[in-house]
């Protein structure tokens, strides 16, 4: 039988302290957030920044500590304190409708822009009035996938740490390096000097992406700037990058959405700079 819970009250001070995390204000207090299910919890466990792990704390359910024991374990020697509770404790600090049992408390992760830069990326995504956290999140999932070296959210973007947007990321917050509340301007500057080619991807763009690809420009150090889904980049913003990028639209829907054009724009550059005489084959 699995042991009895050990916080058996939502009022206890440590379930206190984790629920207000779901707040903006407190996590930038504490500079603490939540990262819930077992992908979360797991890549929490395993990153380390400054030599400290990025799980500080755990709560799970008797039921979920035995089904994910080895993750559980990992926690345990990344050296977060494992709480046991029931399940209501772990609803009243859950911010999903069906919570999966393990709910962490995690160290804030993001990286100084000008660490980024001394790194000379050769891929970023620079998330600029990106309002919604689901595209926030999936955006940053499809940079890890792509083999980004970084993510830069603007100043003008949604919090990196809503719960939402932790969510969609699917564990891959975890996995790069992301820069938060830098100014447009100053983005597009310092990877610009960095030796970092802009391309704005927006629907009413004038180059094409295929011809892009077709002509051999892609393979170098790329930023690509992606703006809200709703309204797409302001003229402002356009008029900062180097080109303004289109994604073909070959059949008859109207428009992409945004983490999906974000997956075509970064594939399409990732593929580009493996081939001969892009940027990683030379450094590789």
């Amino acid at each position: 039988m699995p042991p009895a819970p050990e916080l058996i009250s939502p009022r206890s001070p440590r379930v206190s302290a984790a629920r207000r995390l779901a707040k903006r204000n407190f996590r930038g207090k504490e500079r603490l957030f939540l990262a819930e299910g077992p992908q979360a919890v797991r890549e929490a466990a395993a990153h380390r920044s400054e030599g400290r792990a990025g799980l500080v704390e755990l709560f799970a359910t008797p039921e979920a500590a035995e089904r994910y024991a080895e993750i559980v374990g990992e926690a345990r020697a990344a050296g977060a304190r494992i709480h046991l509770a029931d399940e209501e404790v772990i609803a009243d600090i859950s911010t999903t409708v069906t919570p999966q049992g393990l709910v962490g408390v995690c160290r804030f992760l993001d990286t100084g822009f000008e660490a980024i830069l001394r790194t000379r990326p050769r891929l970023v995504a620079v998330l600029a009035h990106v309002r919604d956290p689901g595209n926030a999140g999936t955006v940053l999932r499809c940079a890890d996938a792509a083999g980004a070296d970084a993510v830069v959210l603007t100043d003008a973007s949604v919090d990196l740490y809503n719960p939402k947007a932790v969510r969609a990321s699917v564990g891959s917050l975890f996995h790069l390096p992301v820069a938060v509340g830098v100014p447009v301007e100053r983005a597009v500057a310092g990877l610009k000097d960095a030796g970092v080619r802009i391309l704005a991807a927006d629907g009413a763009g004038d180059r094409d992406l295929d011809e892009e690809l077709d002509k051999g420009t892609m393979g170098g150090p790329t930023a690509w700037v992606f703006g809200n889904e709703a309204w797409g980049l302001p003229e402002e913003t356009r008029a900062l990058a180097d080109a303004v990028v289109r994604v073909p639209i070959h059949g008859k829907a109207e428009s992409l959405n945004l983490a999906t054009a974000a997956a075509v724009c970064l594939y399409a550059s990732a593929r580009a700079q493996r081939a001969v005489g892009g940027c990683r084959s030379v450094t590789v």
